[in-house]
C-alpha cells in the first residue's frame, strides 16, 4: 500500500509544527525570562488565555526597560570607541 488511505496529511488531530514551535517558544519564554518564578510543567498546564497574558505583560516589561536602557545609555559620558565624552560648560548657565 503506497500512501496514507487518509485525506488529511497528518493523520492525528494535534498541534501543526509551527503552532507547536510558537507553542514551545512562548514556554521557553515565560521560563526563562521569568527567572525562575515559573517552572515547564506548571507554565504548560496555564490556561492558554493565562498564558497569552503572562507572555505579553513579559514583553511589554523588557521592552520598555530596553527602552529606559538605552535613554539611559545615550546619557553616557563614554563613547562607543571608547573615548570619553568631557562635558560642555559653555553651553549651561554660569550663574
Amino acid at each position: 500500500m503506497e500512501g496514507s488511505i487518509f485525506q488529511l496529511e497528518l493523520a492525528f488531530f494535534g498541534l501543526t509544527p509551527e503552532y507547536r514551535a510558537m507553542l514551545f517558544n512562548q514556554l521557553h519564554d515565560i521560563c526563562f525570562h521569568g527567572k525562575g518564578g515559573y517552572s515547564f510543567a506548571q507554565v504548560y498546564e496555564f490556561p492558554i488565555w493565562l498564558r497569552k497574558f503572562i507572555h505579553r505583560t513579559m514583553i511589554e516589561f523588557y521592552e520598555n526597560e530596553n527602552k529606559e536602557a538605552q535613554k539611559a545609555q545615550g546619557n553616557q559620558s563614554i563613547l562607543s570607541n571608547g573615548k570619553i565624552k568631557a562635558p560642555d560648560y559653555s553651553t549651561k548657565a554660569s550663574r
